[in-house]
């Protein structure tokens, strides 16, 4: 089994400094472009967004390697809700036996697994010898293009 590489940073949400920025009104086209004159701006704030409960949201990034192919990328900044139930085929951010790690929950009858979604990982067996909290459940994924 290849240890995880992975180290979290968490960041809590601040949701008293309220930044907006412009959102255009209509969607962006993905085919033929059109007038800027059509988009009518409106005021946006990705905190407000993506958060649903404030005490229980972080902020953390991706470091390593184990979930590119869930889209997570080294860098990428998860957004995760510590209030929500995890449940089978959930991204969560894992403690076990002392050390964060973001994985996708399997979970069976008589056992959890935390699946990487790189086949150069090996699954993580939680087993009886572990120590296993499910920190957070990730909701959103903020990346760098």
């Amino acid at each position: 089994m290849k240890k995880s590489e992975e180290n979290l940073i968490f960041f809590q949400p601040k949701q008293d400094q309220s930044h907006s920025m412009p959102l255009a009104h209509t969607g962006v086209s993905a085919g033929f472009p059109s007038p800027a004159d059509d988009f009518k701006e409106l005021r946006i704030s990705i905190d407000q967004e993506v958060v649903k409960n404030e005490e229980a949201t972080f902020y953390a990034r991706v470091a390593g390697q184990s979930m590119q192919g869930a889209g997570l990328d080294d860098g990428d900044l998860l957004v995760i809700d510590r209030s929500k139930e995890p449940e089978d085929n959930a991204i969560a951010v894992c403690f076990i036996d002392g050390e964060f790690t973001v994985k996708r929950l399997k979970v069976e009858a008589a056992c959890i697994y935390l699946m990487p979604e790189n086949p150069n990982y090996s699954p993580i067996k939680v087993t009886e010898d572990n120590q296993l909290i499910i920190w957070g459940v990730v909701t959103y994924v903020v990346k760098k293009v």
